[in-house]
């Protein structure tokens, strides 16, 4: 599979009065990949997914934390959050409109 480990999917389901939501995340394993892999990884996943989607990226790569910043701003994505955790960096992307 392409370096990244099965795709993960999961959809959030929250009503709201009147209506519901729904939005879909993906989880992509990039630990171990080197710099350009996560980033274009990440820009692979989010193309045909709808405006909205999230998309979590695991990477342990220490260009990443510099590339998939610049990457969101330039596509027009908004990063969500970055933490660590054991080892590695974990990025939540939200896809432009």
């Amino acid at each position: 599979m392409d370096g990244v480990t099965a795709r993960n999917v999961t959809t959030l389901w929250t009503a709201a009065p009147g209506m519901i939501i729904c939005a879909t995340m993906e989880k992509i394993d990039a630990i171990g990949l080197l710099c350009p892999l996560p980033v274009l990884k990440l820009r692979k996943r989010l193309k045909p997914l709808p405006a909205g989607s999230e998309i979590v990226l695991c990477a342990d790569d220490p260009a990443a934390v510099i590339d998939v910043p610049h990457f969101c701003t330039e596509a027009g994505h908004t990063l969500l959050s970055v933490t660590e955790a054991d080892g590695h960096t974990i990025y939540r992307v939200r896809k432009s409109d």
